[in-house]
């Protein structure tokens, strides 16, 4: 898939940093990795390996992952490049320089700074004006242009911030040679219509952005239950980098979800116009991974990797989708690497469901005889969460069997 043009949007995932910041998730030095391999196997094109300052640990993470797998592509990556590694800093010379230390193994590094310019955070957080935040930006964008040719700039709590300040800030930012603006909706406090307007009134304000020196990335929290939403108005309205987890862990309520985006990318691909390199088919076995390297599972309905994303008990559903497809999913499970679809038995379920699953395991019934099997299926379902493979059997062995019930047996083998 190509990568030129303005329909590609790049993935930045922070899993390794902002996911690992969710509480109890944690991630060994060998478990970091594992999953930054699996990154990029999955094809994202930044891969935030972690904060190196925060502690010797991170900073030793961060280096390895620079040396395995940000040098070279690993086996299965749907690129011939690797991706770039990416490591976090504050707005200081210390953190900068370990920042660059971690990563400068990586065939194609990437150090992130960041300073809040929020009034709230400048005020009560920081304690500076806006001129010594000004002078901030100016002096720790250009030293970290002056170790490394791929700067990313953020500012803080951009979501809350004043938008004629926060653009004289981003400002700075490119003279002071930053390649990608981020723009953090920091406490997932922006409605879509806000978060994208916030977005396009940078695209067309700050200079570097229209000429395509500069990319504008999103970077969306959940606070409100809003980040894909808000991700995807901030990429309709021009920004090109989106920052996102695995299964959308992260502070708090967490991020913006790598796949939720990914899949809406590509579902959506003809309205939208965008697209991405991931490959689709490995987000079930990546979501996996990370769920067991963090110790947070995946909650059942969660969208495209939750273990109901494609499990259907609705009578009016099953027979809908015994029919066709397409009829109550609109992405197959092959296209995220998930299981097959699923019907789940149960007091909802109808006759063809039932009907249905029975000729999978060798009953066959005329009409009359499965009007009687399916009541006393009903009246058995009543009573519990779902009906496995095991109650069918014992259902129909329970029942005198008809004279029109064929239970077909295996064929020989040769």
């Amino acid at each position: 898939m190509s990568k030129s043009g303005d329909g590609y949007v790049r993935i930045f995932d922070t899993t390794l940093r902002d996911g690992e910041q969710s509480p109890g998730a944690a991630m060994t030095s060998a478990r970091k990795l594992e999953v930054a391999g699996a990154l990029s196997r999955l094809g994202v094109d930044v891969i935030e390996a972690g904060f190196p300052a925060a502690s010797p640990d991170d900073l030793a993470a961060v280096r390895a992952i620079a040396e395995h797998v940000g040098r070279h592509p690993v086996e299965g990556r749907p690129s011939d490049e690797p991706p770039i590694v990416c490591g976090l800093a504050r707005a200081n010379p210390r953190d900068i320089n370990l920042a660059w230390e971690a990563v400068s193994l990586a065939a194609r590094p990437r150090i992130h700074t960041f300073i809040a310019t929020s009034n709230l955070h400048m005020e009560h957080k920081l304690r500076m004006t806006r001129a010594q935040v000004l002078a901030l930006v100016d002096e720790s964008v250009a030293h970290a242009r002056s170790l490394c040719d791929d700067v990313e700039f953020s500012p803080e709590d951009a979501g809350r911030s004043e938008p004629g300040f926060l653009h004289e800030v981003l400002a700075h930012a490119v003279r002071a040679g930053a390649t990608t603006l981020n723009i953090p909706d920091t406490v997932g406090y922006t409605t879509p219509d806000e978060y994208g307007a916030l977005i396009a009134g940078i695209v067309a304000d700050v200079p570097g952005i229209a000429t395509g020196d500069v990319v504008v990335s999103v970077h969306c929290h959940d606070d409100l239950g809003l980040a894909t939403a808000n991700a995807l108005a901030g990429l309709r309205a021009g920004a090109r980098q989106a920052e996102v987890t695995i299964n959308g862990i992260g502070e708090r309520a967490g991020n913006a979800a790598l796949e939720e985006v990914v899949m809406i990318l590509a579902t959506r691909g003809a309205v939208i116009g965008l697209h991405t390199g991931i490959d689709t088919t490995q987000l079930a076995g990546t979501s996996r991974l990370v769920s067991a390297a963090t110790g947070t599972p995946v909650q059942p309905n969660k969208a495209v990797v939750g273990a109901n994303a494609f499990s259907h008990q609705s009578g009016i559903h099953q027979d809908g989708m015994l029919k066709h497809a397409g009829t109550y999913e609109i992405m197959r499970p092959e296209s995220v690497g998930a299981m097959p679809t699923r019907l789940v038995l149960g007091k909802h379920s109808g006759r063809s469901a039932l009907a249905a699953r029975l000729a999978e395991l060798g009953y066959a019934f005329d009409d009359t005889a499965l009007d009687h099997v399916f009541a006393r299926f009903k009246s058995l379902a009543e009573r519990r969460k779902a009906m496995h493979d095991a109650d069918l059997h014992a259902l129909v062995r329970s029942m005198s069997a008809p004279a029109n019930d064929v239970r077909r047996e295996p064929e020989e083998r040769a």
